[in-house]
């Protein structure tokens, strides 16, 4: 979900978590900071493992997911460049982290580790007030993807999938929005099977709503996903 708030601005990319800070105190929160490099499809963080780090986006593209008993792999939010990834690390009372993330894409990210960040939010308590706003968006994902599972068909599931992913992932190109997405992922976030979401592009194709090619879907008209076929 992307944030509408006022941002920071460093470099090029955005970041709410630096919202409400002088210039000078921005840097020095960054300075702290290691830059770390990950190609694309690693895993950044394990889940239940300890949250040992505080990572921000700076470029790429990452996700999070979730290993449930039974083996299966669960696509959940898609983490755009100045969002954070490994918020447990924040908390008072050293815990694990909740969910595992992994890269789309090669991605750089700022990382602290436990000590430091913690050391700068008690310094700085706006950053603690900006993290928890960050945790509250995630939360509105969550609850409308639940309410969505639960009162809404797979139609509308995957337009609500793709509608999202459109403002979080997508880039503006001749003739729409581009989405760096398989069919597989989007099946997986919108809890529908594969076949069921080849079906629903298939059909919005045709009546020239998105585009598919290899690994891409572009998006050429958002309200055409909610409207049903005759």
């Amino acid at each position: 979900m992307a944030s509408s708030r006022i941002a920071a601005v460093s470099e090029g990319w955005i970041s709410t978590f630096l919202d409400g800070l002088a210039l000078k105190d921005r840097n020095k929160i960054l300075a702290a900071a290691t830059s770390r490099r990950f190609a694309a499809n690693s895993v950044i963080t394990n889940q239940g493992h300890p949250a040992d780090r505080f990572f921000l986006l700076t470029k790429g593209r990452a996700r999070y997911f979730f290993n449930e008993q039974g083996g299966r792999h669960i696509l959940l939010h898609w983490v755009a460049v100045g969002e954070l990834i490994g918020g447990m690390a924040l908390l008072a009372k050293p815990a694990s982290y909740l969910l595992g993330s992994e890269t789309v894409r090669g991605c750089n990210f700022l990382v602290w580790d436990r000590a430091t960040i913690r050391g700068l939010v008690a310094q700085y308590p706006i950053l603690l007030e900006n993290a928890l706003a960050t945790a509250s968006d995630y939360l509105a994902w969550y609850l409308a993807a639940h309410v969505a599972l639960t009162c809404h068909s797979a139609e509308q599931r995957l337009a609500g999938v793709l509608a999202s992913l459109a403002g979080v992932i997508g880039q503006s190109v001749a003739g729409g929005i581009e989405l760096d997405v398989t069919n597989e992922e989007l099946a997986n976030a919108a809890n529908v099977t594969a076949f069921t979401a080849s079906r629903l592009l298939s059909a919005w194709q045709r009546r020239g709503v998105v585009k598919k090619s290899r690994g891409k879907i572009l998006l050429r008209e958002s309200t055409g996903l909610f409207l049903h076929e005759p």
